[in-house]
């Protein structure tokens, strides 16, 4: 009874000082807002709208079950997740968090996944994609694509890792599963995806038009917890309390050898990581491989935003929040420190020299991906508001024609 009345108080403490936080920096605040408008509708909203309309699509065909059983004998020994999670893991690498929140969620709504496969899936599921990692911090922040092949490395070893890490989590608790035993078989996987689009018998029609309503509104929930947070990051900054914490750590990136300089924007990124990575790399006072360390963590904790994210998605089923903010803080270090290991080995190697004789082709190729990503980047930012004005009017002539109808 006592905590509860604790909660309450604090809650309603904090949500006051931000009420009269945003009426001492009303143009801060505005400017923050606009900010956080920006990053939805020119990047998160045209690059994630696609991925969720496709996989709801996907799902109700069956296509994810077809998947699901032709991947089991390869998820199930390395994760103990069923073979539909391989489709997840694939999905949230390519369009970035939280798609693997949501398609975990909606496979555990379709009771695919038990709770501790949904909470195990959804801990290594959710990752930067590679198009932000390239294109936005290391050509846009940072101007080195050659940077962006140790991040992606060591982001994406990290998230296999944590995978790896998370399939011993809730052994006491699970049952055995008739799963466990299947072998691969294209007959079986046919047969599910027939019994699974047979199922789900809504016309096509009128399973588009479920997709793009449902993947929409999940986007607008996305878009809100951006603007907040971008806004609750700027304030915490002219209040002070992000100074007051970044003196706590720069004791810590002391003793690490770690120039104090990096503590200020490593708290930023704890809170929005475009902001925090674009912070660390306007600290001079570091060498490179501690701004990538920095980095490496930022993008795989993801920020209190994205988690926020997640954790507003996961509220629609039973799915709980702490493993999965327990593997963010597991990714953030496995992240820096894949980026630590492979920094002299592979980028001062391989990399550092390649900007000069250019003589590692298998490295040139990645690093004119990069480039390439960080080129689709800016053409994104140019025609994303365009697409998201146009997908926002298609869900509003839907929604008013289905409110139309059921009246």
């Amino acid at each position: 009874m006592l905590r509860s009345k604790l909660k309450t108080i604090v809650l309603a403490v904090s949500v006051t000082a931000m009420a009269l936080s945003l009426i001492s920096f009303p143009q801060e605040s505005f400017d923050a807002s606009i900010r956080g408008l920006d990053m939805w509708w020119e990047i998160v909203f045209p690059s994630l709208l696609p991925f969720f309309i496709v996989s709801e699509m996907l799902i109700g065909f069956g296509v994810v079950k077809f998947i699901g059983v032709l991947l089991e004998p390869l998820m199930r020994p390395l994760f103990r997740v069923p073979g539909v999670g391989g489709f997840v893991w694939a999905m949230g690498m390519a369009s970035g968090y939280p798609a693997g929140a949501k398609l975990t969620a909606r496979l555990r709504q379709e009771k695919q996944l038990t709770r501790l496969e949904a909470e195990r899936l959804v801990s290594f599921t959710n990752c930067s994609n590679p198009l932000f990692i390239f294109g936005a911090v290391s050509v846009g922040f940072f101007y080195n694509a050659q940077l962006g092949v140790i991040l992606a490395l060591a982001h994406y070893l990290g998230n296999m890792s944590v995978g790896l890490f998370m399939r011993f989590y809730g052994s006491e608790q699970e049952t055995t599963r008739e799963e466990r035993e299947r072998r691969l078989s294209i007959r079986d996987a046919l047969a599910q995806l027939h019994r699974t689009r047979i199922k789900d018998n809504r016309p096509i029609g009128k399973l588009l038009g479920d997709a793009v309503m449902s993947s929409i509104q999940t986007l607008l929930m996305i878009g809100g917890f951006i603007i907040l947070f971008s806004v609750i990051n700027k304030l915490l900054f002219h209040v002070h309390i992000t100074s007051i914490l970044a003196d706590f750590l720069e004791i810590l990136l002391s003793m690490l050898g770690m120039p104090e300089m990096l503590s200020l924007p490593f708290i930023s990124g704890m809170f929005e990581i475009t902001l925090g990575s674009q912070m660390t790399s306007q600290v001079k006072e570091a060498t490179l491989m501690h701004q990538a360390i920095i980095t490496s963590f930022i993008l795989a904790f993801s920020g209190f935003s994205v988690q926020a994210q997640v954790a507003s998605i996961l509220a629609q089923t039973d799915i709980r929040f702490k493993p999965f903010f327990f593997a963010r803080i597991l990714h953030g270090f496995l992240a820096s420190l894949f980026t630590l290991l492979l920094w002299h080995p592979v980028y001062e190697r391989f990399l550092s020299s390649e900007k000069s004789s250019g003589s590692i082709p298998v490295l040139s190729r990645l690093t004119e991906e990069g480039i390439n990503m960080a080129i689709i980047y800016n053409k994104m930012v140019q025609a994303g508001p365009a697409i998201t004005i146009i997908s926002l009017t298609i869900y509003t002539i839907i929604f008013a024609k289905r409110t139309v109808f059921t009246r």
